[in-house]
C-alpha cells in the first residue's frame, strides 16, 4: 500500500500504526451492570436485553481519518457478555445511509432466522431499518460476532461475545481480559478486493531472484533447481504466497489499538489470568506468544479442552482460545502476535499499571513453502492424477479456476504449520488439543461428504471443488442425520472453513472424535475429516473465513431439511 508522502508516515511507524486505542466516537456508551473493561477496550454491554446501533465515522489508526463502520460509535463494538441458559433480545439497527448490513453470531447455536446471513437467514438490515434478533443460549465460553454484508467486518463491524456457564467451570481464575486480535487497512475494502482480483501478489514484496536461483542451484543442483521452479510456476505461485494481504497493506490491531499505541491488561502479582484470545479479522492468522510466560490453553472455539501447556500458539482466522497465564517476577509482560508471514504484528502488554511496557521481540524469520507443504512429491505439479493420489472432483479437470492440485494430502494434526517448527519454543497444534468431553452424539457417521477446497492464484479465484457459490447446488443434509465431512486443501493458501448453525467435531488421524470447534483450520495440502450432526434445520451459510476468500466464490449453502 502505497503512503501519500504528505503524511509524514514513515514505513514502521505506519505499521505499528498512531491509533490511541478502541475507537468510541459517539458518547452515551456504558455496561449495563457497570462491568468496565480494561482501558481502551471497547465498552462492555451485560444483561439480556440490547440495542444496537450499526453506523459510520472517521478513525485514526495511521495518521489520516479514514471511514469505518461502529456499533454503538466503537469499533471493535461493544463486547457483549451473557448468561448460558439464558434468553436474549438484540435489536440492531442499521444507520448507514446507503449500505445494508447484518450480524452473525459466530459460532452459537441458534434458530436459522437469527443467524444473520443475508439471503440465506434473512433479507438483511436496509438503511433505517431494524431487526430483532432473539434466542436462547445455549452454551458457553468465548466466542464473537460480526458483519456478513458485503467487507463491512474488515471495515470494523466485529466485536467479542463472553457466555458466563451455568456450572462452574474445571478451572479457576482470579481476573479475565478479552484479547481481540484483528487488521485494518485505510484502503477501501471494495477497492482492495478488486485489487487482489487485478494483482494478487500485490503485497508480496519478498519475490525470489536470480541471486536465490544461483544460490538454490549450486546448493541443490541445477536440474533439482529447474524442476522446483518449474512446478512453482505451474502452479502460477512462489514460496513466499504465505498471504494475500500482509502489513504492507494492514496495521494489525490488539482491542482495537495499534502496537505503538499499545493496549494493557493489569494483573496483580500471583493471580490467575484468563486471556479470551479471539481472531476477528478479515485475512491474517496470527502467532501468539508472551515472552516469560507458559500458556496453558483450556478451552478451543468456546468449548472445554483437557488443558495443554505452551510456549505459543497459531490462531486461524475466526478460531477462539481461551488460555491462562500467571503471571509474576516482573511488572509487564508484551503480547506479541506476528502476522503467519511475518510482515508484521499485534502488540499489547500484561501489566501492575498502565504505563509499564516489557521489550517487544523482533519479528521471526519469514518462512517459506516447500512442496511438502503443499502435499507434492517434487517431481509432477501438472495436475495429473499419479500413482497414490486423492480422487480429485470431475469439476476440478480443465476447469479454469483451479491451477492446483494436493498430491499427498494427510491431517497433519501434530504439525504446528510453517514458520513454526523447530523454533525452539513448545508450539500448540489440533493433535495437542481435545475435548474435555466424550463425543456428544455418540453414533458412527452414516454417510460422508468430500470437498476439495480449490483456487487459482492469478485469478484470485476460490471455490470448493472448483465451483464458485453463485454456480454450486446446496449441500443437503437430513435433519438428525450424522454425517461425515471430509475436506482436501488443494492451494497452497491455509483456509479457515466455518460451519454456521452446527458443530463440526473433528476426527483424529484414526476418524475417532478428537476436538469440538466451529471453524477448522485446514493448511495447505491437508486432507481432514469431522463430524456433523444435522440437528438444526434450515439455510446455512458454509465458507472460508478469509473474507476475501469468501467473496470470491469459496462458499456453499448447507440446508438441513425433514
Amino acid at each position: 500500500m502505497s503512503i501519500d508522502s504528505s503524511a509524514g508516515v514513515t514505513r514502521r511507524r505506519f505499521v505499528q500504526g498512531l491509533g490511541a486505542g478502541s475507537v468510541l466516537v459517539a458518547g452515551g456508551l456504558h455496561a449495563a451492570s457497570g462491568a468496565m473493561p480494561a482501558a481502551g477496550s471497547p465498552p462492555v454491554l451485560e444483561g439480556t436485553d440490547f440495542r444496537l446501533v450499526i453506523g459510520e465515522a472517521g478513525v485514526n489508526f495511521t495518521g489520516r481519518e479514514r471511514p469505518a463502520v461502529t456499533v454503538n460509535g466503537s469499533l471493535p463494538a461493544p463486547t457483549l457478555r451473557w448468561r448460558e441458559g439464558d434468553s436474549v433480545v438484540l435489536r440492531v439497527t442499521n444507520r448507514l445511509p446507503h449500505a445494508p448490513s447484518s450480524i452473525h453470531w459466530h459460532g452459537l447455536l441458534l434458530p436459522a432466522n437469527m443467524d444473520g446471513v443475508p439471503g440465506l437467514s434473512f433479507d438483511g438490515i436496509a438503511p433505517g431499518g431494524s431487526y430483532e434478533y432473539r434466542f436462547r443460549v445455549r452454551q458457553s465460553g468465548t466466542y464473537w460476532y460480526h458483519s456478513h454484508s458485503l467487507f463491512q467486518e474488515q471495515a470494523g463491524l466485529y466485536g467479542a461475545i463472553i457466555i458466563d456457564p451455568r456450572e462452574p467451570l474445571p478451572y479457576q481464575f482470579d481476573r479475565e481480559h478479552v484479547v481481540l486480535l484483528s487488521d485494518w487497512t485505510d484502503k477501501d475494502p471494495g477497492a482492495l478486493f478488486r485489487r487482489l482480483k487485478k494483482n494478487s501478489a500485490y503485497d508480496n514484496y519478498y519475490q525470489r531472484t536470480l541471486v536465490d536461483f544461483i544460490r538454490d542451484a549450486r546448493r541443490d543442483g541445477l536440474a533439482a533447481t529447474l524442476a522446483e521452479r518449474r512446478g512453482w510456476a505451474q502452479m502460477r505461485m512462489t514460496p513466499t504466497d504465505i498471504s494475500d494481504v500482509n502489513a504492507h497493506t494492514y496495521t494489525f490491531l490488539m482491542n482495537g489499538t495499534t502496537p505503538a499505541a499499545n493496549w494493557t491488561g493489569l494483573f496483580r502479582p500471583g493471580e490467575k489470568v484468563l486471556l479470551r484470545f479471539i481472531n476477528g479479522s478479515a485475512m491474517t492468522y496470527f502467532d501468539v506468544r508472551i515472552p516469560g510466560l507458559r500458556l496453558t490453553v483450556v478451552a478451543a472455539d468456546g468449548q472445554p479442552i483437557h488443558p495443554v501447556t505452551v510456549d505459543e500458539f497459531r490462531i486461524a482466522v475466526a478460531e477462539t482460545f481461551d488460555v491462562l497465564v500467571e503471571p509474576s517476577g516482573q511488572d509487564a509482560y508484551t503480547i506479541f502476535a506476528q502476522d503467519m508471514g511475518r510482515t508484521g504484528y499485534a502488540r499489547g502488554t500484561l501489566a501492575t499499571q498502565a504505563g509499564l511496557a516489557d521489550a517487544v521481540p523482533p519479528l521471526d524469520r519469514r518462512p517459506l513453502l516447500t512442496m511438502a507443504d503443499m502435499g507434492h512429491d517434487g517431481t509432477d505439479h501438472s495436475g495429473h492424477d499419479m500413482p497414490g493420489m486423492p480422487k480429485h472432483p470431475a469439476s476440478e479437470r480443465g476447469n479454469p479456476l483451479v491451477d492446483m492440485q494436493t498430491m499427498m494430502p494427510a491431517p497433519k494434526l501434530d504439525d504446528p504449520g510453517i514458520g513454526l517448527r523447530g523454533n525452539g519454543r513448545k508450539v500448540l497444534t489440533y493433535a495437542a488439543m481435545r475435548s474435555a468431553f466424550d463425543d456428544p452424539d455418540g453414533r458412527e457417521p452414516q454417510r460422508e461428504i468430500e470437498l476439495h477446497l480449490t483456487g487459482h492464484m492469478e485469478k484470485f479465484a476460490w471455490s470448493f471443488n472448483g465451483e464458485k457459490f453463485m454456480d454450486a447446488a446446496p449441500l443437503r443434509l437430513r435433519y438428525g442425520e450424522r454425517m461425515r465431512i471430509i475436506l482436501v486443501n488443494d492451494t497452497m493458501m491455509t483456509h479457515p472453513i466455518h460451519l454456521h448453525g452446527l458443530w463440526s467435531d473433528l476426527e483424529d488421524a484414526h476418524g475417532r472424535f478428537h476436538l469440538r470447534k466451529h471453524t477448522i483450520d485446514m493448511p495447505s495440502g491437508t486432507r481432514r475429516s469431522y463430524r456433523v450432526r444435522a440437528d438444526a434445520l434450515g439455510r446455512w451459510a458454509y465458507h472460508c473465513h478469509l473474507l476475501y476468500h469468501m467473496e470470491a466464490g469459496m462458499m456453499r449453502e448447507v440446508r438441513v431439511e425433514e
